[in-house]
């Protein structure tokens, strides 16, 4: 719909593009500077006065950054069940080429309990995926969703797995299994002490990223310091 195109150029600002380009070095895709909340009151407006499935389905709308973006904020917020989401999401899925658009998209689906089990099933594939924006999504979901008593042992044993290589990759493994040793510090102690699978970049960004929380405590930190590699 090129009048939703036109929206988007209004909104672009040059100074922003630029800024934000520094943050997201990782996309190829041209880049507007649109701000998140922009994007988000766009979204929902497609789903109020358009046709939201017909245009999340036009392939032409990916030609900018906030494009894609703007299409899983509308797929997120669309007012369906996540099992009629779950097409637009596959579909969705091999667009993301950044960290920003993973890490904007998967908050913005606000799983509801009685969908987690259906979402963990979808998303292990993706943990094994060659892709490295495939994986951060997976690792993401569990990041947002799955830190529970439930799953916590189910996403210790799947991030021990992952073997992708890519800097995001590893990054979104470090952070998750950071927020682990946030909430539950007793596993996420016992599995950093005992042998396991995690390369010494993500294993060290994983002490790096708990250390950093205010919700450590300093005798936790000086623990976590010692045990650098």
């Amino acid at each position: 719909m090129d009048e939703i195109r036109n929206e988007l150029l209004k909104l672009a600002d040059d100074k922003y593009r630029n800024f934000n380009k520094s943050l997201c070095p990782d996309t190829n895709r041209k880049m507007l500077g649109i701000r998140i909340p922009q994007i988000r009151k766009l979204a929902l407006k497609i789903i109020k006065e358009y046709d939201w499935r017909m245009w999340v389905k036009n392939e032409s709308n990916e030609e900018f950054f906030e494009e894609v973006i703007l299409e899983g904020f509308v797929i997120a917020y669309s007012k369906v069940d996540f099992e009629e989401k779950i097409p637009y999401i596959e579909n969705f899925i091999p667009k993301i080429d950044s960290w920003e658009i993973s890490d904007t998209f998967v908050p913005t689906l606000k799983l509801k309990e009685k969908d987690l089990e259906k979402a963990w099933k979808f998303i292990l594939p993706y943990t094994k995926s060659q892709n490295e924006f495939d994986v951060r999504f997976a690792v993401i979901m569990m990041l947002d969703y799955f830190i529970t008593e439930n799953y916590v042992d189910r996403i210790i044993k799947e991030l021990d797995e992952i073997k992708h290589d890519g800097y995001y990759a590893k990054m979104g493994v470090a952070w998750c299994l950071a927020e682990i040793g946030i909430k539950f510090n007793d596993k996420a102690m016992n599995y950093l002490k005992s042998k396991n699978n995690l390369d010494k970049f993500t294993y060290n960004k994983t002490l790096q990223k708990m250390i950093e929380s205010r919700r450590i405590t300093s005798k936790q930190k000086d623990i976590l310091r010692s045990m650098k590699i």
